[in-house]
């Protein structure tokens, strides 16, 4: 079950971010409906404690409209967020949540909607183990803890690793976690070699 939204292997925050990705046909939405939202929580649900694949099958069409509406929500505060963080200048990124308060205020209600915690089980003669537990739906649990590494990200020094996508058309984010890194993938950056290449040739043979 593959979600059309690219995953580039980022954190979990600015894989949601991603979920509004473009291509030549313009920008889309990953999350725009009930199975696409199942189909990205399902892409993701690997790299979480709270959340396993029986427990996305069990939602409902109600269930995953509720869901889809808070993932949008938190989506949109942060990749306001995120524009404010990287002095984002592209308008086809523009976020539907636009004012930074509002960001804010959105994220905070998102992390604390579905208590998580975690337990510790140990058993004699075993290696002990950290188990995810949570008041409400394993999947409502999985985006309030989406928001909480959200507020890691934004409140520590990582923010300032936080990229905006400058190629042709891409609106997407991503962390600057190598010194050379310019693009948010490699088809970006041809892209963009690309481009600067054309205007290059344009200018010499005006």
């Amino acid at each position: 079950m593959d979600t059309n939204a690219p995953l580039l292997g980022e954190p979990l925050p600015v894989e949601l971010m991603n979920t509004i990705w473009a291509d030549r046909d313009g920008v889309h939405d990953a999350l725009c409906d009930p199975d696409g939202t199942r189909t990205w929580l399902h892409a993701v649900a690997g790299r979480m404690d709270l959340m396993a694949p029986g427990d996305l099958d069990a939602l409902t069409t109600s269930d995953l409209d509720r869901l889809g509406g808070r993932l949008i929500g938190l989506r949109d505060a942060l990749r306001r967020l995120a524009a404010e963080a990287t002095e984002d200048p592209r308008p086809a990124a523009v976020s539907d949540t636009r004012e930074l308060d509002e960001a804010v205020a959105v994220l905070n209600e998102a992390a604390g909607e579905t208590p998580h915690w975690s337990v510790l089980s140990w058993t004699p003669g075993q290696e002990p183990s950290r188990h995810a537990r949570s008041s409400g739906q394993a999947a409502s649990a999985a985006v309030s803890a989406i928001a909480e590494e959200s507020i890691t990200l934004f409140s520590q020094a990582a923010r300032h690793q936080l990229r905006a996508c400058l190629a042709p058309g891409c609106v997407l984010y991503f962390l600057k976690n190598h010194p050379r890194r310019e693009w948010c993938s490699a088809g970006c950056g041809n892209r963009a070699r690309s481009a600067r290449h054309y205007q290059r040739h344009r200018q010499t043979t005006v």
